[in-house]
């Protein structure tokens, strides 16, 4: 029977085991409070008290022990053999009576009155459940060493030695002092590892037996790997397919890809290593699996919040930014009210920007792709002329690769990016194929959602893609692609346009690139119309930025070298200083002087023109009634033997000419289109009755024989480049008065337009009259 009384003891800590009554272990003495207790020791005849110690603080409840023996390791480490003989509750620690240890006092805890019947109980289930957990494992000599046990409290203590138990369960088993309550923990614990050996057991024996499908495959992945070892081959193979496995099922690819993927898998695991194919293989799947299956960016469906972004980008534009919150709008209603997104056949949006260079077709995209929220990925097409950059080589060649859709979709990250095909009228095709007829299934909406590419030969849904093409030109877009478009002109900029660009824009932009603050430099409205109107004359605003960085930098070069002081102010007078004379003027009225020169409006790549037609009279002889020059396509040159043939036909000729020489400045630049037809026939009536054109008048419109005037193309482009040159009356095919409502307000408010049917009508109006004629002359 143990003392009962308080005693004081020196404290062994133990952290990574738990001492039991009853328990003998050896303990290697590794710190120095284990060395000094053990040291203590000998003054209490070689009783001390084990406490465990559980995160920052010790157990309430420590074991005393008896040091039975010491002893030193071969390394030197020393250990002592300790027998746990009762619990003890830990109190206050008290002073050292010598040496370093801590000492603690302990009060004995009684181990109790003669067990219960529950006790009893409780620990033949605990024996019983041991026993057969010893047996499953292989061990049932050991439960022999139970059977010699018959306190409970004992039986329950010996739970300390099992391997299953944490730390921290243990801790718990020697806190609890009451031997019922310890030994329903014991058996608890002990029937969830019975539970667990169960378990094991079972799918052991599912394994043994069945060898289902999945073991089998295993066990021959094993036998294929030790073969592969013995090959020598590269002894990484099987945890790529693993690792290709893993990544098909994060991928989200539709059932059907998923199959090819597969399929290929097992194909690369039936594959030698030393073959040229499993390089192949694993090439394929690598940028199959690369692919964005499962990921798509979420709409900002915020109509009016798009609506700021794409005003704050680009000023105008107006058609390109209501079709984008039109599309916007219907995917936000069909959200709202609950209706699936369109996806699939016929959804997918196909858009082309059709306008001269610098009008901010390309910069549209990215905003576009930034008010929606999406991803922005970019495709240029000028000059690609191999089908395979569209759809990709097929997996017969050597270095075959997806195209370019392909991989920009990997770039992109998502399935719905907006989708740039940048300068689509510029493709070529030869002998390699035809890039252009590839791009018809990519663009039409009809089949995109099952877009196939050679390399991958899967299905491809691109019917979530909002795919914008932008070209400078229709005509040699080919015409099956551009049906399978929307076509929205960007015809270019008016004067007030331009200049609200560049000090929205293009300013800032300038200013940050040159090294200049806002409030350093400041230019005005009337500075920024001088650059518009006097060194750029375009359809766009590349050439106003470039006027506009070169007057900067002089600004620049002045701070810099101290010749100025900030803020500098920058007016109409200082731009004639930083960018020298004047490169365009109003030549209108000096080239319409004379008689046989009138003013033509013409649409060319880099937007609308001003066409000056000259007209004279060769001596009469040997040789071709009409002489062209300008390099003037086919149409041109028939739409001048048209004009001649009616001015000959209805213009009295006093002179009686019978040869005439027709030029189209400049002569570098090639010519073609019918819209000349009543600008060369001014010119030649103009010549034949020697009364000049008027200056302030430019026309465009195509004739027939008979004098009638056909519509055109073009109108707001050539009447925008009639605005630039300073004409203030345009003739235009009365069929053509419903263009007039494209041209801006403000254009139309300063020129005066002319609706006509007849070339008579055109003479009428261009020439000027007889009387003032006369007196010119």
């Amino acid at each position: 029977m143990p003392d009962l009384k308080t005693t004081t003891l020196p404290l062994l800590p133990t952290a990574n085991g738990v001492v039991l009554p009853g328990m003998v272990v050896t303990i290697a003495l590794e710190s120095v409070d284990a060395r000094a207790a053990a040291a203590a020791s000998e003054l209490c005849a070689g009783r001390l008290v084990l406490v465990p110690r559980v995160d920052d603080r010790f157990a309430t409840v420590g074991t005393i022990a008896q040091i039975e023996d010491r002893g030193e390791l071969p390394g030197g480490m020393k250990v002592v053999v300790i027998r746990g003989i009762e619990r003890g509750l830990i109190g206050n620690g008290v002073a050292a009576p010598s040496g370093s240890a801590t000492w603690v006092q302990v009060d004995p805890l009684p181990t109790g009155e003669e067990p219960s019947g529950r006790a009893r109980e409780l620990a033949r289930e605990y024996r019983a459940v041991i026993e057969n957990i010893l047996d499953q494992r292989g061990a049932s000599q050991m439960a022999e060493l139970f059977r010699g046990i018959t306190d409970p409290g004992a039986m329950a203590d010996t739970a300390g030695y099992s391997p299953d138990l944490t730390f921290e369960q243990k801790v718990e088993l020697l806190e609890t002092v009451d031997v019922e309550q310890r030994l329903e923990k014991a058996v608890t614990w002990a029937n969830d590892v019975l539970a667990d050996l169960a378990l094991k057991k079972r799918i052991h024996e599912e394994v043994t037996d069945g060898l289902e499908k999945t073991q089998r495959e295993f066990l021959l992945r094993q036998q294929m790997a030790a073969i592969r070892k013995e090959l020598g081959e590269d002894a990484d193979g099987e945890g790529a397919v693993e690792e290709y496995r893993r990544k098909l099922e994060e991928s989200g690819a539709p059932d059907e890809v998923r199959s090819s993927i597969e399929r290929e898998i097992g194909r690369l695991e039936r594959t030698s290593e030393q073959s040229p194919e499993h390089g192949w293989i694993r090439t394929w799947l690598d940028t199959v699996l690369e692919i964005p299956w499962g990921t798509r960016t979420e709409d900002q469906l915020d109509v009016t919040e798009a609506r700021v972004v794409l005003d704050a980008d680009h000023t105008g534009l107006d058609d390109v930014k209501d079709r984008i919150i039109e599309y916007l709008a219907v995917r936000k209603l069909r959200a709202e009210r609950g209706l699936p997104a369109v996806s699939g056949r016929g959804s997918g949006a196909i858009v082309a920007l059709v306008g001269p260079p610098g009008v901010g077709k390309t910069s549209l995209g990215e905003s576009v792709a930034r008010a929606l929220g999406r991803k922005f990925v970019r495709m240029a097409l000028g000059g690609v002329r191999d089908e395979a950059e569209i759809r990709g080589h097929r997996r017969t060649y050597v270095g075959a690769q997806p195209g370019r859709i392909v991989r920009a979709l990997r770039e992109a990250g998502a399935m719905n990016p907006v989708f740039l095909l940048d300068e689509v009228d510029k493709l070529g095709s030869d002998w390699r194929g035809d890039p252009s007829s590839a791009l018809l299934e990519v663009l039409d909406p009809a089949q995109n959602h099952t877009f196939r590419d050679h390399y991958l030969e899967v299905d491809l849904d691109l019917s979530d893609v909002l795919f914008i093409a932008t070209a400078n030109v229709i005509e040699t877009i080919p015409g099956p692609l551009l049906d399978r478009m929307e076509v929205i002109p960007l015809d270019g900029y008016t004067e007030e346009e331009k200049v609200a660009i560049a000090r929205d824009h293009l300013l800032a932009r300038q200013l940050e690139r040159n090294g200049l603050g806002a409030e350093e430099v400041s230019v005005t409205d009337g500075a920024l119309r001088a650059v518009v109107a006097d060194y750029t004359r375009e359809a766009g605003v590349r050439n106003l930025e470039r006027e506009l960085g070169k007057a900067l930098r002089k600004v620049a070069t002045r701070l810099a070298s101290g010749e100025a002081t900030a803020p500098v102010a920058v007016d109409v007078d200082d731009i004639r200083a930083f960018l020298g004379r004047a490169r365009f003027f109003f030549e209108a009225a000096d080239r319409t002087s004379v008689p046989g020169v009138a003013t033509g409006l013409a649409v060319t790549g880099a937007g609308g023109d001003v066409l000056f037609i000259e007209a004279t009279a060769l001596p009469n002889g040997e040789g071709p009634r009409l002489v062209l020059t300008g390099q003037l396509g086919d149409v041109m040159k028939e739409s001048a033997e048209i004009a001649l043939s009616w001015v000959r036909s209805h213009v009295e000729d006093d002179a009686g000419a019978s040869r005439f020489h027709v030029h189209v400045p400049a002569g570098a630049v090639p010519k073609d289109g019918p819209s000349a037809g009543i600008t060369m026939s001014t010119a030649l009536a103009s010549l034949l009755t020697q009364r000049p054109v008027r200056s302030r008048v430019g026309m465009t419109g195509e004739v027939t024989l008979q004098g009638r005037v056909l519509p055109i193309g073009g109108v707001k482009q050539k009447v925008l480049a009639a605005h630039r040159a300073g004409l203030r009356e345009v003739i235009l095919p009365a069929r053509n008065g419903p263009d007039l409502d494209d041209v801006p307000e403000a254009v139309r408010d300063d020129i005066t337009f002319h609706l006509v049917d007849e070339m008579s009508q055109v003479l009428a109006l261009a020439l000027e009259p007889v009387a003032e004629a006369a007196q010119a002359a």
